[in-house]
């Protein structure tokens, strides 16, 4: 655990969400019926999100949720690459949803104003300030609480962002089948504080593995299906903090050409949150026959792979094995930059616009 030895606005923001989780599922969870307290628009039949950054891997992780849970066609688009789009997705009943930690971010503001300007649809925000610009702009909100994030890296905002995309996916079904419907899954997340606290207690092999990380030039974050966003972020938090460049894969397709790159010496951080399929075990295992990388995997690994090292965090489900592997890999970030004697609140070159919680 991080207990008094907190030194760094990014250690103490990884920390404090094993309290904002909870507090999130209070806002949003009535205690009387379990029903989850979002407004939506009814009759959805698409959704578009648009975010940057780790907003943008939160729209991405969002998009296989969605789909899983509502059956609702779903898509992540980057906010500058929606601004360059001459047709934008405009069917009828589409959603929009945009993500953005401050609310100010440019990019995304600009979005949604081309969706109001061209389509005309209905908009919801994911934000952490109910006084900002996209807060105004939107027909529907949802305040993720994080309270003020003075690190550069998001660590609290993520988790913030995933739980209420986790909610909002959880709402469109209540609206179709009823609160009973998730009761499972929302009884699951009232647990995550234990898994979230399991995973901060994993910090010393988790510095174990940073030392041996610090070391390396070439590390690819991989995974498959939803994972594929965490190994992103996960890409995004070590480069922001450590400046090592370091690049994120879906394992399928890092088998077409990409895998060439482990002709250099490297390290593969697998990235997991369920039972390893047979075709990834099968690449993983041709991948360390063919070229010897370091093999690490994150989540829970199989017996039919040798990885390197390994850390997993018991876990209930893939939703709460989703949390305590981004909390694992914010801590990665955290031990190699500290190794590597970088300045984690003040990475050269980046900037953040920091904004209050919601009250």
């Amino acid at each position: 655990m991080f207990g008094k030895k907190i030194k760094t606005n990014m250690e103490q923001e990884i920390a404090e969400q094993t309290k904002i989780i909870p507090y999130i599922l209070m806002k949003y969870i009535k205690p009387e019926n379990g029903e989850i307290k979002i407004d939506l628009p009814q009759n959805i039949r698409k959704i578009i999100l648009v975010a940057s950054g780790s907003s943008y891997h939160c729209a991405r992780f969002a998009v296989d949720l969605l789909e899983k849970f509502s059956g609702i066609e779903s898509r992540a688009i980057y906010s500058s690459e929606f601004l360059l789009k001459s047709v934008i997705p405009h069917d009828e009943n589409t959603l929009y949803i945009f993500i953005t930690q401050s609310g100010e971010t440019s990019d995304t503001v600009k979005s949604v104003e081309k969706v109001k300007q061209t389509a005309n649809l209905a908009t919801l925000c994911i934000t952490n300030n109910d006084e900002s610009t996209i807060w105004k702009l939107c027909d529907y909100k949802v305040a993720c609480f994080a309270g003020v994030e003075h690190g550069i890296a998001a660590t609290k905002s993520f988790t913030a962002q995933m739980l209420c995309l986790i909610l909002i996916s959880l709402k469109l079904v209540e609206n179709v089948h009823g609160s009973d419907a998730t009761k499972h899954y929302k009884e699951s997340l009232m647990r995550l504080p234990i898994v979230l606290e399991r995973a901060l207690a994993k910090r010393d092999e988790i510095k174990r593995l940073a030392n041996i990380l610090a070391k390396e030039n070439t590390i690819i974050m991989i995974a498959d299906g939803i994972s594929y966003s965490l190994a992103k972020e996960a890409a995004l938090k070590t480069k922001e903090t450590s400046y090592k460049n370091i690049s994120a894969a879906i394992l399928g397709e890092f088998m077409h050409g990409h895998v060439a790159v482990l002709n250099n010496r490297s390290t593969l951080v697998y990235i997991n949150v369920d039972k390893i399929m047979p075709r990834s075990i099968s690449n993983l295992n041709k991948i360390k026959a063919d070229y010897n990388p370091k093999l690490i995997i994150i989540g829970p690994s199989s017996e039919e792979i040798k990885p390197d090292y390994n850390i997993t965090v018991p876990c209930e489900n893939e939703i709460q094995q989703m949390f305590a592997n981004v909390l694992v890999m914010q801590q990665l970030a955290l031990e190699i930059a500290l190794k590597l004697k970088r300045n984690v609140d003040h990475p050269r070159g980046l900037h953040k616009v920091v904004i209050d919680s919601v009250k």
